[in-house]
């Protein structure tokens, strides 16, 4: 069931995906929203980091945790750009947020129904309403922006490499 406002958090969420570009991570954000309120927010970070959980995801949680002061996030609604991983849909039912909606699919490690459904596995003893592709297709090509952009940085890198020689 989508909200009238889910369209509006996740450009907020978009917006976050850009800050985590310019600090050249790869661009995906995060928003945690309570009663239509943005209680965090998060965007990637594991590169700046090091840290392999730094996901945009993670980031809000960690910051509703706080927020809420409380684990468990009852009653929110968490907008992401790119499908969760196998880690963070893990994160969002130990968490127990009431919905996830993300934009572009991720059929490398999508953890919401493209590459496993860890979210609606029959053993998990929490269920979470999951909407996937609300602007799939601008969260995509902010993803792939980047990675062409990147692509072109390493060639150039490489050409100048072996002029260099």
């Amino acid at each position: 069931m989508t909200d009238k406002n889910d369209e509006y958090w996740m450009r907020y969420a978009m917006a976050l995906a850009t800050r985590a570009q310019e600090n050249n991570e790869v661009p995906v954000g995060a928003v945690l929203v309570h009663d239509g309120e943005v209680i965090a927010e998060g965007w990637n970070h594991p590169i700046g980091d090091h840290d392999p959980t730094a996901h945009a995801e993670m980031m809000a949680l960690r910051q509703g945790g706080k927020a809420l002061e409380n684990y468990r996030l009852l009653d929110t609604t968490l907008y992401v750009t790119l499908e969760p991983c196998t880690m963070c849909a893990g994160a969002m039912i130990h968490s127990r947020i009431s919905r996830l909606v993300y934009g572009a699919r991720d059929a490398k490690t999508g953890a919401a129904g493209s590459l496993l459904d860890i979210l609606h596995h029959p053993g998990m003893n929490h269920r979470i309403v999951v909407e996937g592709g609300l602007l799939a297709e601008e969260c995509a090509d902010q993803l792939s922006e980047f990675f062409r952009l990147r692509r072109a940085q390493k060639k150039a890198l490489r050409q100048t490499q072996r002029e260099d020689q």
